[in-house]
């Protein structure tokens, strides 16, 4: 106690002769045994020197001479460099778009073409025929987009399927731009266009809008009425390659892909792609199907080639080729669809026999056959196993088996029976419904496969097989019998004033051999070949009585009745 008295009496005295000290005024007696700083009585506070007002002063001049230092350079020196900035955000550029070329068919039927909204600078819908059978054939379109700013990220029209990507840059055109003075509130002052837009060109195609039409139809109707999953059709100028017809079923609904802005639209089209018998794949161009006896008339004309037969030589059909196993196991048995007795060449294609082709495809007793390198190089002659070369986008091309093929598919050596079935366009044989149709031309024509395209007036190459005319008069002869003998195998197109030479065709698919792909391949008219045709249906039942010759005595009938092409 005599330490706080002492210490109050000196405070006292000097207190009276100067300025009270800050820590008179917050000392707590109370804490002075301890001094605890974490306490704020406990805390001693100092007046800032004057050292610190001279550093804030000096800091605050330093700050404001670079603010005007700066200002004088916004203003004064790089005024031209930041007045050209503000120029450019004042005026904003955007794309004047063309309208995309039409398309019509060769009588110029309008197929595509754009809606009229009566704005410049709108962009133009993209709107297709709502008749069935062209959306695979003309495809569809995707639009400019553009963010939330309304600045484009995507500024043209873009071909996503058919003729509409295959010939982009001639449907495109050129867009055009336009400036626009925009204020700070984003509103449009004034607008000019500096560059006009070139709209695409208008394109014609080879297709007929009714032959289209009723191809489709007719392959739509037997799907229906015989339970067939999909189906493909082309129908094709023999000396020129000029498409007439062109179809893909099941198809989907190019203007909704192309226009669809609803939940219900989008739907219906997440429906299709989820849709099992794949409604976008253009079948008839990139659809694989195992041909069946449709490639008997070129394993025919290969033996002749090679003289393996002659036309008339006869050989015995008995409903089945039976091999003896040398040791001692059961026998191999090759069975014909029916029993056809003494069948020579032009018989053995109406009839489409089995057996007759076995022999010659792999050999048989005294028959000589083929061998399966042979069969390989005439069907590759043929254009097997190549895309055809057609102005369409996606174009696939099939298979024809060899050695090399199953050893490397199923590690496995080649048998006689893999000869035996590819000579009947089974075993892995594979092709597109193209393939097939620009060798049917090449008979008609007299041996020259030539390349389909779709462009009216479009000249194309054309290339010489080498094949004797006595060989494809056979062949030919054969092919008329199919439509023409009492026991031919498509006798549904023996057809009053249309003259046809078909070769019918159905291919087991699967272990079981319940579903069959029926196929119909042949040109017309007969003594003066025009067009070939072919047709795919895909997946029936194996007992059905309906095929794909049903499909074009439907469509020969209506253009017979309709056009001049059948004459």
């Amino acid at each position: 106690m005599n330490l706080f008295r002492h210490l109050s009496t000196r405070r006292a005295k000097e207190a009276a002769s100067h300025e009270i000290d800050p820590e008179d005024v917050f000392l707590d007696s109370q804490n002075l045994s301890s001094l605890n700083i974490n306490q704020m009585e406990g805390q001693l506070s100092r007046p800032l020197g004057v050292q610190v007002y001279y550093l804030f002063t000096f800091f605050i001049i330093i700050l404001f001479g670079a603010t005007i230092f700066r200002l004088f350079s916004m203003q004064i020196t790089s005024f031209a460099s930041y007045q050209e900035k503000a120029d450019r955000n004042h005026l904003r550029t955007t794309p004047i778009f063309a309208h995309r070329g039409t398309i019509s068919d060769v009588n110029g039927n309008l197929l595509a073409w754009n809606s009229s909204k009566g704005e410049l600078y709108e962009i133009p819908d993209r709107v297709y025929t709502t008749t069935p059978g062209f959306s695979h054939l003309l495809g569809y379109v995707s639009y400019p987009k553009k963010d939330q700013s309304g600045v484009f990220w995507q500024d043209e029209y873009i071909g996503r399927d058919g003729i509409e990507k295959q010939y982009q840059d001639r449907l495109s055109g050129i867009r055009g731009e336009k400036v626009i003075a925009v204020t700070a509130l984003h509103k449009i002052e004034a607008e000019n266009v500096t560059i006009d837009p070139t709209n695409g060109e208008n394109l014609k195609l080879t297709i007929d809008k009714g032959v289209q039409a009723k191809l489709y139809e007719s392959m739509e109707a037997l799907a229906h009425k015989a339970f067939f999953t999909s189906g493909a059709g082309v129908i094709m100028d023999v000396n020129t390659g000029a498409v007439l017809a062109i179809a893909s079923y099941p198809e989907y609904n190019n203007n909704l892909i192309t226009n669809a802005t609803s939940t219900e639209d989008k739907r219906i089209l997440a429906k299709d792609l989820l849709d099992k018998n794949n409604k976008f794949l253009n079948r008839a161009v990139a659809g694989l199907f195992t041909p069946g006896s449709t490639v008997k008339p070129y394993m025919a004309i290969a033996a002749l080639m090679e003289d393996i037969i002659t036309p008339e030589k006869n050989i015995y059909s008995s409903g089945q080729l039976v091999i003896k196993n040398k040791y001692g196991g059961p026998d191999s048995i090759f069975k014909d669809w029916k029993a056809h007795g003494y069948t020579d060449m032009r018989k053995a294609l109406a009839e489409s026999s089995d057996e007759y082709f076995y022999q010659i495809g792999g050999g048989f007793e005294g028959q000589k056959g083929l061998g399966i390198v042979r069969i390989n190089k005439y069907s590759k002659l043929f254009g097997f196993g190549t895309t055809t070369g057609i102005d369409l986008p996606a174009e696939t091309y099939g298979n024809v088996p060899s050695p090399e093929w199953k050893k490397k598919v199923f590690n496995q050596d080649w048998l006689l029976g893999d000869t035996y079935h590819t000579s009947i366009g089974q075993y892995g044989f594979q092709l597109t419904p193209l393939e097939l149709v620009r060798a049917t031309a090449s008979i008609a024509n007299g041996g020259y496969l030539v390349t389909p395209h779709m462009i009216d007036g479009v000249v194309t190459a054309s290339t010489s097989i080498n094949l004797k005319e006595k060989d494809l008069k056979v062949i030919r002869e054969g092919m008329h019998m199919v439509v023409h003998a009492s026991n031919g195998t498509g006798l549904a197109l023996n057809i009053d004033g249309v003259d046809v030479a078909a070769k019918s065709g159905t291919a087991e698919l699967g272990v079981s051999k319940q579903l069959v792909n029926s196929l119909i391949s042949g040109y017309f008219p007969y003594d003066n070949p025009k067009y070939a045709f072919v047709v795919v249906m895909e997946k029936g039942d194996r007992h059905n009585p309906y095929g794909a010759v049903f499909v074009m005595q439907d469509v020969l009938t209506w253009m017979r009745d309709n056009t001049g092409y059948t004459k």
